[in-house]
């Protein structure tokens, strides 16, 4: 069966899988190692998504145990017979059979538990493969992303994430699967099985401190790119000091995962969903906060047609662990993505890391085929590395108290920060007005709002808009765009799409209005020709302009920027601008409301336009405003549709950017990245967080 045969175009809602048989797997004995992989990590994730009344809103989609069939697409038959032998072992026998494998315990029902975990991995790569749903998560234990074809290790027996991706290419004739792995840990058994494999592209980001941290392996760091065939396919990006935060993990999508996944375009994304990379944990010992999954999570669904399987991996601090989780649920639903939080400037260690991935790739990817890159040898960490001592009994216990401590300080944190961030769901995702007639050609979820009569807009733009108003013919388009608007910045509606005759001029309208209604930062997107140019010079207006040619006498500066880009004739080369250059400037910008606007002579096609559409929706709490010259009906259509979230739009035939663009966008990082910090992919590019 293949897969662009599935019937994924109707697919819709977002699977949960979560069984209780998976809580009895537990530590009989005492092991300060193992003794953070508790039966509670399961429990406290679902009561909390049972909290945001997120389990209702799902599909419920029973687990099964994976068949020994299933189990032996990636292990042995020897670890398979292993495994089983321990279900009527005592407890002597099991600590002795544990005590052969690294940071791993069996109890009687572990091998019972990790069949439910790989078949509830199964049963959700089937309903999303077969458009049951758009996507989903598994909630599963044991974790499976360190066991190896013959050996269990790190908390994990079977391979979940692996077995679902070789399960995947025989059932479904699939030919590229992506697996992105964001736990704190190196997935070594999942690099293992596949390096050799290029259709299977395996990324993962690890806290590795040079080797230092486990599982303490040469081939966990960023020059481990794959065997043979798989050269290129395998992606270690290590964080080599802990306390990455949001825009570290912002930053390595932007300029070395995204990029190489548009241009690899999966046909699955399945993610090995580990959160000890998150605030709190004791493993991982990073700032990163909830939301930042929800923002990743969004990013990742716009590969593969929206088909996306998130299946639970690590995560050791409950708290921590049940937001993200949470995080990762609410945006699978498609519900609007919160602010990020933090300073948006990526610190030394992660840009350096990010440089040498770059550089390691450089002669696998079309899309570092003319970047400037170089490996670092001399990194700012490698003086940090100290050995840890080991405790003496007597300073154990005292370390322990300030664990407790420390658990306490970020449930407190956490609470408060996770209020703060967020927010009600308007009740409308997507509004519009009819004045063309032709809002039935729209997708069915766009919600009509009612229009203004003239005097009402002529009262209402004669007060604050004269200056920019001067045709009477513009005034009803002028009137009904703002209606929208007004529902947006009221969060009524979450974002909305209107059709004008001017864009320039509905523009400038929009942005004076939105600014005068107190927003501190609009983001505004306008691709094509612009007759009037906003005034940027207080900061509340950001202005990126995308056109083919210059069109103004107007330079950039830092909240004017022009890009001139024409669209390359054989597909879409755009994402280059969108991943290394757009969005990390308007992730360093954050702002209230994103405006997108398309005027006449657009020099990007409706693929390159869904694109932006797509990927800014996870700023402004997801408050997209679109103006389209009214004569662009089929563009209306599409960025209707990515608005609504009816479905993934198709972004065209990937194209590589040419020398001529990489050197823009090249010049233009250089240009801004001191005052837009995400901008930086190079130490010599700029100045980070320290």
């Amino acid at each position: 069966m293949q897969a662009d045969m599935l019937c994924t175009s109707m697919a819709s809602g977002t699977a949960l899988i979560y069984d209780e048989e998976m809580t009895t797997h537990k530590l009989l004995w005492s092991d300060p190692i193992c003794d953070i992989e508790v039966p509670e990590r399961l429990s406290s994730s679902y009561e909390q998504l049972k909290c945001y009344h997120l389990v209702e809103r799902c599909v419920q989609v029973p687990a099964r145990e994976g068949s020994e069939e299933e189990i032996l697409l990636v292990h042995s038959s020897e670890h398979l017979e292993m495994a089983k032998s321990t279900q009527t072992m005592n407890e002597e026998e099991l600590k002795r059979v544990s005590g052969n494998y690294d940071a791993f315990f069996f109890h009687p029902n572990t091998y019972c538990c990790a069949r439910l975990a790989v078949g509830a991995t199964l049963q959700l790569v089937d309903a999303v493969m077969l458009g049951k749903v758009c996507n989903g998560m598994a909630l599963v234990r044991p974790p499976g992303h360190h066991s190896q074809k013959n050996a269990a290790n790190g908390f994990c027996l079977f391979n979940n994430v692996a077995i679902a991706a070789e399960y995947a290419k025989l059932k479904y004739s699939l030919q590229r699967i992506l697996i992105v792995d964001w736990d704190v840990h190196h997935g070594q058994g999942t690099q293992y099985i596949f390096e050799e494999d290029p259709s299977v592209l395996y990324f993962s980001w690890h806290r590795y401190e040079h080797q230092e941290f486990w599982p303490s392996l040469k081939e966990s760091d960023y020059d481990a790119v794959g065997l043979g065939r798989g050269k290129g396919f395998n992606v270690n990006l290590p964080w080599n000091k802990v306390g990455m935060e949001n825009s570290d993990y912002l930053a390595a999508f932007f300029h070395v995962l995204l990029p190489m996944a548009f241009e690899f375009d999966p046909e699955l994304v399945i993610v090995s969903s580990g959160y000890d990379s998150g605030i709190g944990d004791p493993e991982g010992q990073m700032n990163a906060t909830p939301e930042v999954f929800a923002h990743l999570t969004h990013f990742l669904m716009q590969l593969a047609n929206g088909r996306l399987c998130v299946i639970l991996e690590g995560g050791y601090h409950l708290k921590s662990l049940s937001e993200s989780v949470c995080m990762t649920v609410k945006t699978l639903l498609g519900d609007p993505v919160p602010q990020i939080t933090g300073e948006m400037a990526p610190c030394l260690s992660a840009v350096e890391s990010i440089q040498n991935v770059r550089a390691a790739h450089k002669p696998y990817w079309k899309w570092l085929m003319y970047e400037d890159t170089s490996f670092l040898q001399n990194l700012s960490t490698k003086s940090h590395v100290l050995k840890k001592p080991d405790l003496d009994p007597s300073t154990e216990y005292e370390s322990k108290i300030i664990n407790v401590n420390e658990i306490v300080k970020v449930e407190r944190f956490l609470e408060l920060h996770m209020k703060n961030i967020l927010f009600p769901v308007p009740p409308i995702k997507t509004a519009t007005t009819d004045s063309k007639g032709s809002a039935h050609l729209l997708p069915v979820p766009v919600h009509l709002v009612k229009e203004m009569d003239k005097s009402e807009i002529k009262a209402l733009l004669s007060g604050f808009y004269a200056d920019l108003v001067e045709e009477d013919k513009s005034l009803l388009s002028l009137g009904n765009m703002l209606v929208i608007l007004d529902k947006i910045l009221k969060k009524e509606v979450c974002n909305g799409i209107a059709a004008s005759p001017t864009a320039a001029v509905s523009v400038a309208v929009a942005l004076r209005h939105s600014v005068r209604f107190g927003f501190q930062r609009v983001l505004c997107i306008f691709v094509g020709d612009m007759q009037i140019i906003p005034n940027t010079e207080d900061g509340k207006i950001l202005m990126i302009h995308i056109c083919e040619k210059e069109q103004s006498e107007k330079t950039s500066s830092k909240h004017y920027i022009s890009l001139n880009w024409k669209e390359d004739a054989e597909g879409n080369d755009f994402f280059a601008a969108v991943l290394g250059f757009i969005l990390p400037i308007a992730y360093s910008y954050q702002p209230d409301l994103t405006v997108i606007a398309v005027g006449p002579n657009r020099s990007l096609g409706i693929s390159g336009i869904s694109l932006l559409f797509a990927l800014l929706q996870g700023l402004a709490e997801s408050r997209i405003f679109a103006v389209i010259e009214d004569t662009e009906i089929t563009l209306m259509q599409s960025v209707a549709k990515v608005l609504v979230g009816a479905s993934t739009p198709h972004f065209g035939v990937y194209v590589p950017p040419t020398q001529e663009k990489v050197n823009k966008i090249k010049l233009l990082r250089d240009q801004f990245q001191e005052e837009w910090k995400m901008l930086q992919c190079s130490v010599k590019d700029g100045i980070s967080r320290n």
